[in-house]
């Protein structure tokens, strides 16, 4: 389990995240949701280890993340930001390589070469294999990103009974409908196969149709958390966007769903 206890991050008077406490739980998918600056991204740093947070603590099976090393750290978390720049003419295949390149994990050449394909194949980019990261789309480079880290979790070391955490920052924003529905299904499968699984997201929608749980952000605080039926609803929407929102639901299982107003 990923924990945080009571998390605050400032920078100079400002906290960009305030009393943040959440538990991710093996088996679920964890969506975060809130306006532009609510501290999502940030509370997703601190999450991973990145950043260390001013007050409280982050902890993952019960061990404070900044005590765990390195190697332990990249066998059992993988993060995908919201953009990723590399500066040498990579290609695809080199690129998603890069999640198996950790001291510890042992793959040979053949063993990861055929590991990275079959992720580049699960985000629906086989076929790309030799084509140069810094000429692709933004949403390609983004599935890129996304089979980097299923890559380095799938490489990693066998821990029998520890969490296996993927933390990924608006995976979907550059997205068509077509891989927003695949790359966010293929998510809820990790979940369901035993890992952690929290997502950043903008869209209300896809986070009311794949997440288990939500968690709502207004000025670096949780303003809502628990199941989409539970957060998102007009009350607590309208007044952490600050305009009316509308909550609608669909049977079967009266997920809700949100059209713009005008």
């Amino acid at each position: 389990m990923l924990e945080a206890q009571d998390i605050s991050y400032a920078v100079a008077s400002r906290r960009l995240v305030d009393g943040v406490s959440l538990r991710a739980e093996p088996g679920a998918l964890l969506a975060i949701i809130g306006h532009n600056g609510s501290g999502k991204s940030t509370l997703l740093r601190l999450l991973s280890g990145e950043l260390k947070p001013s007050q409280g603590r982050v902890l993952l099976d019960g061990r404070s993340i900044g005590s765990i090393t390195p190697a332990e750290l990249a066998a059992r978390r993988a993060v995908v930001p919201q953009s990723t720049v590399l500066s040498f003419p990579f290609t695809v295949l080199e690129s998603v390589m890069l999640g198996v390149s950790v001291p510890g994990f042992d793959l040979n050449s053949n063993a990861a070469s055929t590991l990275a394909a079959e992720m580049i194949s699960r985000v629906g980019l086989a076929g790309f294999e030799e084509r140069q990261f810094t000429k692709l789309s933004g949403g390609e480079r983004q599935r890129v990103s996304i089979a980097r880290a299923l890559c380095q979790l799938a490489a990693a070391p066998p821990m029998p009974g520890a969490t296996s955490v993927l933390l990924l920052d608006e995976p979907t924003a550059s997205l068509d409908l077509t891989h927003q529905t695949s790359i966010l299904s293929y998510m809820r499968e990790q979940a369901r196969d035993g890992r952690a699984v929290i997502v950043v997201l903008h869209d209300l929608n896809l986070a009311a149709a794949f997440a288990d749980q939500v968690m709502l952000m207004s000025q670096g605080k949780t303003i809502g958390f628990g199941k989409p039926s539970d957060v998102l609803t007009d009350t607590l929407l309208s007044h952490s966007y600050g305009c009316p929102v509308r909550t609608n639901s669909l049977p079967p299982d009266d997920r809700p769903f949100f059209i713009p107003g005008a």
